[in-house]
């Protein structure tokens, strides 16, 4: 169904917000909207909502299997305002927020759905979970100017770190099971990456509650819902795989006439399976087998 503002779908759209999970799509231009909408779908999402200005295509067979919003993405704070929105009007549903041109994988998703998966990391009184954006480059920056193919996709399978979170209200001592990840292309690019925008962790699934929201870092009011995992077990991490980094990296004036070749010696072709990002450390399993 097509809603020509986010209050018209926060007012009609009562199922989609009445049960989750829910996954949010943001379609910053026309790169694989399609393929961002049909893996989601895929996933078993119970219902998806695509937020997206009125100009960018989607096919027929797609739009009537998701709830369509125009809606301004490049707005300041779009992605964060729109989640908490729809946070606060759907509370107690499981919630996933991307861009277009990412993918989530979770452990063993090939044959297993994330309504699976979140029915799983419920039980084990989570009420959200760690994301790793890994970045995605085409290795051929002359065949593929924006540097996004699918079949050429390559990501780095090593260069990534964790700092300590520093807590200010607490001396700066690190936070209890709180880190910020570090690598891809944000870190071998960093000189064209604004600091705050160099991390690359996520809280992207997430359980809505009232009160709770979103800040422009990607984490949570509720500090809990920062930590990587319990305190008494490793959980489940997911990871998005993303060319968004990339793409920005060519469309900037800045960086794209520095910027001759994303492909190094750590570059591996992505499999497009889970067990290659676990392989990598970049997805962590848990207690889930």
């Amino acid at each position: 169904m097509r809603y020509a503002s986010l209050g018209e779908f926060l007012d009609k759209a009562k199922p989609a917000l009445a049960k989750g999970p829910l996954a949010i799509v943001f379609a910053e231009d026309p790169v694989e909207v399609d393929t961002t909408l049909r893996h989601h779908l895929t996933a078993g999402f119970t219902h998806l909502a695509l937020l997206a200005p009125p100009s960018i295509p989607v096919p027929a067979e797609l739009e009537a299997k998701i709830h369509r919003i125009d809606y301004d993405v490049h707005a300041d704070e779009a992605l964060v305002s729109a989640v908490n929105a729809i946070s606060a009007a759907a509370p107690g549903i499981w919630i996933y927020y991307c861009y277009n041109a990412e993918y989530l994988f979770f452990p063993f998703c090939e044959t297993r759905n994330v309504r699976e998966m979140l029915a799983f990391h419920t039980e084990e009184r989570r009420d959200a979970m760690l994301s790793y954006v890994v970045d995605l480059y085409a290795d051929d920056l002359e065949a593929f100017p924006d540097a996004v193919s699918l079949d050429r996709a390559h990501l780095d399978k090593s260069g990534y770190y964790a700092l300590g979170r520093p807590d200010a209200a607490n001396h700066n001592h690190p936070r209890e099971r709180q880190l910020d990840f570090f690598g891809g292309l944000r870190w071998r690019f960093e000189e064209h990456i604004p600091t705050p925008r160099r991390k690359i962790d996520r809280i992207a699934l997430f359980r809505s509650k009232p009160d709770l929201v979103l800040r422009p870092d990607f984490t949570f009011s509720d500090e809990e819902y920062n930590t990587y995992a319990c305190p008494w077990h490793h959980n489940i991490t997911t990871a998005i795989v993303s060319f968004r980094t990339a793409k920005a990296l060519r469309s900037n004036a800045g960086s794209r006439f520095d910027i001759h070749n994303f492909h190094w010696h750590n570059s591996t072709r992505f499999e497009w399976h889970s067990q290659q990002l676990m392989d990598l450390g970049l997805m962590e399993p848990g207690q889930w087998f």
